[in-house]
């Protein structure tokens, strides 16, 4: 039944807590009447002690000495009283260890002397057979009993030392005592032994009580001379007599200390009442309060007094023998108070009574008569109801001797006496500290046993006893005389009683009524709940006052307040309060922590912030900024294991005020300063900026995982991002300059600690020097964590605009000074440029004559190698710098904000033309050998070169491939000038031609093919294309990603330039001739010249050995460069290299093969079969040169996708068309011109359906490029294909696609050439690609124009 649903809310009836009698209200005690009861029941103590004895010696004459025996039988009976339970038996696998004990005192491996007597052994011998009779044995085992094998060694015993004795002879009695006693020794150590006492404390204290009772006449053992001492005679044991002075009252002189009275006081106090204060009066009033109990009078606990009658029941059951018990230790000590019992009869034992009871003191120890403990409590119950020390039986209403009139109250009294005492004393030490409980003083030994004495006498019950305890340390807490821990302590006290018997290290019986408090009176219950309820208010009280001090440098704990609080306090079901006192506590707790938390801020701001606003600076608000935020870090650790109180947390309450006010400070503050320094004229250091950023966004963070749903008070990067724009200025304006000085420094030379360098050490520090530049300069941004993406995209696209600057320049100054040891002259050329021009000719001759066929290779420098592989380390690091920077997301970011385009402010727009200088036809020869080494200058009309292209040597028909860039922001026009590059002298002008780049004229961002005639002869083919510069962040890394590839490209191509004149030397016509003639080796070409006459044809054609043969020196002439080049080149470099130098010597085969696309005859003849067979078998030669496959087959050369590119295979499909016949050639053509326009069309109109909308028609008209002079041509590579390394190799390999996919037939346009009977159909041919390409140009405009919305077609689009 649970304590709810019980009557137990009759607490809440106050007609049955002021009940009179057993429940009387509550007087005040004097001191004095504390004094005087305290006194009274110490001195009973004093007079119910046991009389000590003293040894007296008689000079009486000798007589027979008169032994007795003690009865085993008692002894056997005493063990079966106790409960039959596990602390009583032998635990398991005790006899057989038994066993093994006796077997060694037969044996003689017991040391102990008393087990070295042959009577000794032989007692146990006789014992030991009975033991191991097996049925015996097996019931032993079963039962593991005491008395089992007391009786049967008894038995034994007597059976042996009573051989040979004579009928009067009694004396082996006491020798059957003492071998008894020794076998009870022999059971006690073998428990000791396997440590079987400590779960049997119960079983071994009989043991050892049994075993002195059995030794007490041991001494009459010994001889005749040796009794008394030596002394001989006899001796006899007297009582001494009462001494009646305190000094002899242990309790009194505890008395006498607790309530300050002088010894002598004490003393006459003793004297005059000891008349009074007897045991008869002490017997007297346990009659008459048995008296009572059984009258069921109100001068004893009735059944009012318990809420349930159960509860009332157990405590006068448990009542009764208790007060037997005491009556009978009060007659042991006095027997004349048992002459007037009726009938004479003693007090029996009881064994049938019940043991538990509520009254038994557990700090009592158990009775032993060699401890100085009280001699009334005994182990057993007895009978004492038909004990009548009363002349009359009628109940009157006298008051008792020892008993004052309200227990609980005096009781009490006294209990505060010997508290505030102990507390004092400084002489009592207090417990040792454990791990888990302090050190702590309470009551001393001598306190606890009077107050246990005292309860005792009036018949207090325990649990009664333990509340008024707790309501005395209630008193004291309140007013602050005692601790925490002292608290903490008596809770724990009450909880769990400590025991008192250290040395057997257990407690007397607990009833359970201690605990159940179903069982305690109402007047407990209702205390109980009162002392829980001032303590709450209490406690409550001094934590309002701790809590307001957390924020403090050194705040007091609050551990122990809320440790008592949840384990003392609210974990007891008594404990009873709203939760809106609860709450309103809580809500009252946190509203005066936001205002200590604001008086907090204030003292912070007053700390750090200058009173004058003019010396206000960054600093300042960074560090207040910083202590706030280091507050609320040492407060977040501070109470990190419990971060909330009494549903308060300390640090929310701080971070609610002080973090917005702060912020609210902070923009004021930041504002201020920065008006104040635009007053001045000055100007707040960056890093200032920088550090109040990191700071400001450090402590928003906070704000915002605190106070999510509080914004921010203002926008820290509108307001801060003018310091990030001045950085980024600074850089900007710094970085050619860092670009310029890393140069400078640079030696160019490999710095690698290996003997072979790796690939990723083959460049040197200026490359590593500059984007170490590039890479701080971007993390400076990146780690401010810039919480605001568009702004941080911005920066991006800034700082990436200033990064492709620097690179620019690099690349500019590289590849100047690359240019400049490259053009360089050999000693050879050094002395040729010297010599006078007879003496040119004379050399000239001598070289003809002396077949000089062997030419040295080129002399790189490992310095003009270096470059180009810092130019290719470049690129991997500015791709790397690019994912880091995450351009995509930066792009997306800015895209996604921009405004519409209606308010989007108009900026001058910047154009980039693209030029790329392909070829030139038919130019003037200026050379003597009809010849010409032609370059071009690009500049614009107020002569500002642009551009300038490489020499091509002894060519008539040149092709350059090279592009530059040219921005403008409007029309411009650039003049092309072809010179002849002389060693000596001034270069000659070949021809001039113009072109006007006009932005109007490339709005659909098509490329345009030009060819413009010089004003000599010959024309110049240009490739123009356009886009706008956009403030792009993808633009800017496109860009800068181009001219590294194009600044790569220019000097891979000087290095091949310089390779270029003797691979055109070697696969010549020239060559091909002296094959022909000779059929040996290249060197016969030289006798072309010596020979007036045309060499006779060779009858034979060259075998495959011969045509080896004549490459020879060329594989050499490579194989002696790359070596050299691959000292230093690292292998992507390398592969470079070789994979341009094959285009060269396909662009050199083509050049024997055809001429170049034109749409006039050409004057170069066709090849022979076996000429064209020589070639192609070079062609075969070549490529397994270039692959250069090892053993197993794996290419260690140019890959082979590189070799076999569309040029290749073009040239290899040139060996169907070239010898057929000229009609076969132009239907060829013409069958692949109307496919090509066909497939054209189908794409177009794919487009048209996906794009174009359904009412767009085909009458338009033609605009945007249709005027130009130029021809569209086929997409170009733009600026932002080219934005890092993945979309540069995406377009390559798209375009690579697009060859392969969409054959044409230029290639039979240039066999046509050479046939003049198709001079007209090129004509025809040419004017059909012009027309074709401007009508897709044109689709393509109307394309976009639809597809943008505007443009010139959305003024013909009906409204609907």
């Amino acid at each position: 039944m649970s304590t709810s649903s019980r009557k137990i809310n009759s607490l809440r009836q106050q007609d049955r807590l002021q009940r009179q009698g057993s429940g009387r209200s509550k007087r005040v005690v004097s001191a004095q009447d504390a004094y005087l009861f305290a006194l009274r029941v110490a001195y009973l103590s004093y007079l119910l002690q046991p009389r000590q004895k003293r040894v007296q010696h008689v000079a009486a004459p000798a007589r027979p000495v008169q032994r007795s025996s003690t009865s085993v039988a008692d002894l056997v009976k005493d063990i079966s009283l106790i409960r039959d339970s596990k602390s009583t038996r032998f635990p398991h696998g005790f006899m057989s260890e038994l066993d093994k004990r006796i077997t060694g005192v037969l044996i003689g491996r017991e040391k102990s002397p008393e087990y070295q007597d042959s009577v000794v052994k032989r007692s146990f011998a006789v014992f030991l057979n009975e033991f191991k009779n097996p049925q015996f044995r097996k019931n032993a085992e079963k039962d593991r009993r005491v008395e089992d094998l007391l009786l049967i060694f008894f038995s034994s015993a007597t059976k042996e030392l009573q051989k040979g004795k004579t009928p009067g002879d009694d004396g082996w009695r006491l020798m059957v005592d003492r071998h008894v006693a020794l076998f009870i020794r022999l059971i006690s150590a073998t428990l000791k032994d396997h440590d079987w006492v400590r779960d049997r404390p119960e079983l071994s204290s009989r043991l050892q009580t049994m075993e002195k009772k059995l030794l007490l006449h041991d001494q009459d053992l010994a001889s005749e001379n040796q009794r008394n001492g030596g002394q001989g005679g006899s001796t006899v044991e007297v009582e001494v007599p009462r001494s009646y002075e305190v000094k002899d009252m242990p309790l009194v002189l505890a008395v006498q200390r607790i309530f300050g009275i002088s010894y002598g006081d004490v003393q006459a106090d003793i004297t005059r009442y000891k008349s009074t204060w007897t045991e008869k009066a002490a017997l007297q009033d346990l009659k008459t309060y048995q008296a009572h109990l059984s009258l069921m009078t109100k001068k004893t606990l009735n059944s009012d007094d318990f809420d349930l009658e159960d509860a009332y029941e157990t405590w006068k059951k448990n009542e009764v023998p208790d007060l037997s018990q005491m009556m009978l230790a009060i007659v042991q000590s006095n027997p004349e108070l048992a002459k007037s019992t009726p009938g004479g009869n003693l007090p029996q034992f009881k064994p049938s009574a019940p043991l538990e009871s509520g009254y038994v003191d557990p700090t009592r120890k158990m009775s032993d008569p060699n401890e100085n403990g009280s001699p009334y409590v005994f182990d057993q119950p007895v009978d004492m109801s038909s004990l009548n020390i009363r002349d009359d039986s009628e109940d009157d209403d006298s008051s008792y001797t020892y008993i004052p009139p309200d227990p609980r109250a005096y009781y009490r009294a006294i209990l505060m006496e010997a508290l505030t005492y102990d507390l004092a004393d400084t002489e009592l030490q207090p417990t040792e500290a454990t791990s888990d409980s302090p050190s702590i003083k309470l009551l001393s030994k001598q306190s606890a046993e009077l107050l246990n004495e005292i309860a005792l006498r009036w018949r207090l019950p325990q649990f009664s006893r333990l509340i008024l305890f707790l309501d005395v340390v209630r008193e004291k807490y309140q007013h602050q005389e005692i601790s925490l821990d002292t608290l903490d302590a008596a809770f724990n006290y009450v909880k769990e009683p400590p025991p008192t018997d250290k040395k057997s290290q257990r407690m007397s019986h607990i009833p359970d009524s201690l605990f159940d408090r179903t069982k305690w009176t109402i007047a407990d219950y209702a205390l109980n709940q009162q002392i829980l309820s001032a303590l709450h208010e209490c406690l409550l009280r001094e934590l309002f006052e701790i809590m307001l001090l957390v924020f403090d440098s050194k705040a007091p704990p609050l551990g122990p307040i809320m440790y008592i609080l949840n384990n003392h306090i609210y974990d007891d079901p008594l404990f009873s309060a709203s939760p809106e006192d609860l709450d309103q506590f809580t809500e009252h707790l946190r509203q005066a922590l936001r205002q200590r938390a604001a008086d907090v801020y204030r003292e912070l701001l007053n700390k750090h912030i200058p009173d004058t606003k003019e010396e206000w600076e960054f600093f300042h608000v960074i560090e207040l900024g910083r202590a706030v935020v280091k507050l609320c870090e040492k407060i977040q650790k501070r109470y990190r294991k419990n971060p909330e109180i009494m549903g308060v947390s300390p640090m929310m309450c701080l971070v609610e005020e002080m973090f917005p006010s702060y912020a609210a400070d902070a923009r004021d503050l930041v504002s201020r300063i920065l008006d104040v320094a635009h007053e001045r004229g000055e100007e707040v250091p960056v890093q200032d900026g920088f550090d109040l950023y990191k700071e400001l966004v450090e402590i928003r963070r906070i704000h915002g995982d605190a106070l999510p749903k509080r914004p921010f008070a203002f926008q820290i990067e509108g307001m801060l991002q003018e310091f990030v724009w001045r950085w980024i200025e600074m850089t900007d304006a710094q970085l050619v300059g860092w670009v310029e000085n890393a140069f400078k420094a640079d030696q160019f030379q490999i710095e690698s600690d290996n003997p072979v360098p790796m690939d990723d050490e083959r460049h040197s520090v200026s490359v590593v020097d500059i984007f170490r530049s590039f890479t701080q300069t971007i993390e400076q941004i990146v780690a401010l964590n810039w919480d605001d993406d568009v702004q941080y995209a911005r920066f991006m696209t800034t700082l990436s605009k200033a990064v492709g600057t620097g690179l620019a320049r690099y690349c500019e100054l590289v590849e100047q000074k690359f240019a400049k040891e490259m053009d360089r002259m050999t000693p050879e050329q050094e002395a040729a440029a010297n010599q006078t021009r007879q003496e040119k000719w004379i050399s000239m001759a001598k070289d003809l004559y002396s077949q000089k066929e062997k030419i040295e290779p080129f002399q790189f420098w490992p310095e003009s190698l270096v470059k180009l592989n810092n130019i290719e380390y470049a690129m991997l690091q500015l791709d790397k710098l690019e994912k880091e920077v995450n351009v995509d997301a930066c792009a997306e970011v800015i895209q996604r904000n921009a405004p519409p385009p209606a308010q989007r402010i108009r900026k001058p727009d910047n154009y980039v033309f693209t030029i790329k200088i392909i070829e030139a036809e038919d130019l003037k020869a200026c050379d003597i050998n009809g010849l010409s080494d032609p370059y071009v200058v690009l500049g614009d009309e107020y002569q500002k070169r642009l551009a300038k292209t490489r020499v091509i040597y002894g060519n008539l028909n040149p092709r350059w491939d090279e592009t530059v860039d040219i921005t403008t922001n409007g029309p411009l026009n650039i003049i092309a000038t072809v010179w002849d590059w002389d060693a000596l002298g001034d270069h000659d002008c070949v021809g001039r031609t113009s072109l006007k780049l006009d932005p109007s004229h490339f709005r659909d961002f098509m490329p345009r093919e030009y060819w413009l005639d010089l004003d000599t002869q010959g024309r110049l083919l240009l490739r123009v294309s356009m886009e706008g510069e956009r403030d792009d962040i993808q633009f800017y890394f496109g860009k800068a990603f181009r001219t590294l590839k194009r600044t790569e490209r220019d000097m891979t191509r000087k290095v091949t330039d310089k390779l270029s004149a003797y691979i055109n030397h070697s696969l010549s016509r020239r060559a091909l001739k002296a094959m022909l003639n000779k059929g040996i080796t290249v060197s016969s070409v030289t006798s072309y010249f010596r020979s007036a006459a045309r060499p006779q044809s060779v009858a034979q054609a060259p075998t495959q050995q011969d045509v080896t043969r004549a490459l020879e020196p060329l594989f050499d002439y490579f194989n002696e460069n790359f070596a050299i080049m691959k000292q230093t080149l690292t292998d992507s470099a390398m592969t470079m290299v070789m994979a341009r130098l094959w285009k060269e010597v396909l662009a050199t085969i083509e050049s024997l093969l055809v001429p170049p696309l034109s749409d006039k005859p050409s004057q170069q003849r066709p090849l022979t079969q076996q000429e064209l067979d020589i070639v192609f078998k070079w062609l075969r030669l070549l490529i397994d040169f270039f692959y250069a496959s090892d053993e197993d087959g794996n290419s260690e050369g140019v890959p082979i996708d590189i070799l076999k590119s569309p040029k290749y295979h073009e040239l290899q499909n040139l060996n169907f068309f070239y010898f057929e016949t000229t009609e076969d050639l132009i239907r060829t053509s013409e069958s692949m011109a109307a496919a090509n326009a066909v497939r054209q069309q189908e794409q177009q109109a794919r487009l048209n359906r996906l794009s174009a909308p359904a009412a767009a028609g085909g009458n338009y008209q033609f605009g945007g490029a249709a005027g130009l002079l130029g021809m569209p041509s086929r997409k170009h590579k733009t600026i932002m294909l080219s934005r890092n390394l993945g979309t540069m190799k995406k377009a390559k390999e798209e375009k690579r696609k697009e060859a392969q996919a969409a054959p044409n037939d230029d290639m039979i346009l240039r066999i046509l050439r050479m046939r003049p009977e198709a001079e007209r159909y090129l004509k025809d041919r040419s004017r059909q690609k012009e027309r074709l390409a401007a009508a897709q140009a044109a689709e393509m405009i109307v394309r976009q124009s639809l597809n943008a919305g505007g443009g010139r077609m959305t003024g013909t689009q009906p409204r609907r």
